[in-house]
């Protein structure tokens, strides 16, 4: 494989000089040559404004290196181009659109993949304010996503390190055949929205040997309305995975306008996380065949500002509001499943919004409270 070090495309590493326009010409010259490998080098910090993927190419940060995001939100790729305006951004809403500012962004870049035991630091606290001690959050909303990669198929991210991230981590959308391989993301336990990985409208994903640590969903699959130009959220592998979130560790929805279906969790630990296992339908997707196996469960409450209330299984749909009825959940297998634990199990549907076929086998749930919290509780 070719390589193009950046640093002879004049990138300094010194963790002050912004290195986007090397890093960048690197990688375009890399896909304009057929492909390859751009390598960060280690021991280098390099301070980058966002910068683009390509197809066919590999960004490989080395064991040591590190790329750090811009703290000037001038300096990131808007696919969005919408923010601060409600009827635009969606501003304290659920995100239903594209991200509006992004780090490390892939539009149609097939066979792209970022590799490498180095760490991308995004930079998160310069977004930031403390709101409370269990809690901080930003002035605008939605902030920067790490990596969002949109329409790009066979693509693979392996073996790296985040931390820090202002909002959501790793975003795939709209693409088909995604390998999501030992990567860690460390994100600080009191920042608001910092999920961890977020397959959006996509197929053939698998999440395997992953640790996430942080606010919000560890593992997402979505169905948003800002990508519905796309397929449903299907055949999906999520294997082998360490957990710790102040909201789910592995959650299906909110955000749901397009189909659930053909999703395996398996080998699992879930920790220190205020839930454990979620289904949460309030669009009119459905979700179908999904199954839960050798999963095991610790939940505790943190503060009332975060979501959920240290339920280890969380089943509900029910319509987001008067205009939208959400979707049906159905044949949902749970086996093998171990939970301890400030909250029992929750199923919530009614007539008009269902919940069918769910087996339980071989599952353990002890209730034992941990924290200073309010127990007895349930978060709709």
């Amino acid at each position: 494989m070719k390589e193009y070090n950046v640093i002879q495309y004049g990138a300094k590493g010194d963790g002050t000089t912004n290195d986007a326009f090397a890093i960048q010409h690197a990688i375009d010259d890399c896909a304009r040559n057929g492909g390859g490998r751009v390598v960060l080098q280690s021991g280098k910090v390099f301070y980058s404004d966002s910068i683009r993927l390509r197809a066919n190419v590999d960004l490989h940060i080395q064991k040591g290196a590190r790329l750090k995001a811009t703290g000037n939100i001038d300096g990131y790729i808007r696919p969005n181009k919408l923010i601060n305006d409600p009827k635009t951004a969606l501003i304290g809403n659920p995100v239903t659109g594209k991200p509006s500012f992004v780090f490390i962004y892939g539009f149609e870049a097939d066979n792209c993949s970022i590799s490498g035991e180095g760490t991308i630091d995004a930079n998160g606290h310069a977004f930031v304010q403390r709101k409370d001690r269990y809690y901080v959050t930003g002035d605008f909303y939605p902030r920067p996503t790490v990596m969002y990669v949109e329409k790009s198929n066979h693509i693979t991210f392996k073996e790296f390190t985040v931390v820090d991230a202002p909002f959501w981590t790793l975003h795939p959308a709209g693409c088909d055949d995604v390998l999501i391989d030992r990567i860690r993301i460390l994100n600080d336990l009191d920042v608001a929205n910092s999920d961890g990985i977020d397959p959006d409208h996509c197929s053939n994903v698998r999440i395997l040997g992953c640790h996430v640590t942080c606010a919000d969903d560890c593992i997402c699959l979505k169905a948003s309305k800002g990508n519905a130009e796309y397929g449903p959220c299907e055949n999906i592998v999520i294997d082998g995975c360490t957990l710790v979130s102040t909201s789910a560790a592995i959650k299906i929805g909110t955000e749901g306008v397009g189909d659930f279906k053909n999703v395996i969790v398996s080998n699992c630990v879930i920790s220190k996380s205020n839930r454990g296992l979620s289904i949460q339908i309030r669009d009119g997707g459905c979700v179908e065949n999904v199954t839960y196996s050798n999963i095991i469960i610790e939940t505790r409450r943190f503060c009332p500002d975060w979501w959920g209330t240290a339920e280890p299984i969380v089943l509900t749909t029910f319509n987001r509001d008067e205009n939208t009825k959400s979707g049906t959940i159905k044949n949902i297998r749970f086996f093998n499943v171990t939970a301890k634990g400030e909250n029992g199990v929750l199923i919530h549907g009614n007539a008009e919004n269902i919940i069918e076929d769910i087996t339980f086998e071989n599952c353990q749930i002890q209730l034992n409270r941990t924290s200073k919290w309010d127990c007895g509780l349930y978060d709709l």
